[in-house]
């Protein structure tokens, strides 16, 4: 028994629900939960995990959903996620990859010694870092 309740994943609201996941999908290597692989009319809701089997994100279908202005705060983001990798190179590696699988470029730090990152947004516009840490 556990003294602390454990994360399971984040979820984030999307009304493309499939195309979001494998937006992530793609950009963190993970893979469907069993059951979620094949797509089907009307998803509602969908879990990608690592390649333990563990949850890493989940997906859940909104009907609407307003695109977050950051910088801007007249839609707040209301949450982000952050993302590490090792080096400089493999930033801009996955700042392309990124991009490539249909993220946007919202803020670029990469001139920050001491922490460089890219804010982007990802397809549905949640906004997410990727960073040297």
């Amino acid at each position: 028994m556990s003294d602390y309740p454990e994360l399971m994943h984040t979820a984030l609201d999307a009304t493309d629900v499939r195309g979001l996941a494998e937006f992530y999908r793609e950009l963190l290597g993970a893979e469907y939960r069993p059951g979620d692989e094949t797509p089907e009319d009307g998803e509602d809701w969908l879990v990608l995990v690592d390649e333990h089997g563990r949850r890493v994100l989940a997906f859940q279908r909104v009907p609407v959903l307003d695109r977050p202005t950051w910088p801007s705060h007249d839609v707040p983001k209301q949450m982000h996620l952050d993302f590490r990798v090792p080096t400089a190179g493999e930033l801009e590696r996955h700042r392309r990859r990124a991009e490539e699988l249909g993220a946007t470029l919202l803020y670029d730090r990469t001139d920050d010694k001491g922490e460089p990152l890219y804010v982007l947004a990802d397809p549905a516009g949640h906004p997410f870092c990727l960073l040297v840490g």
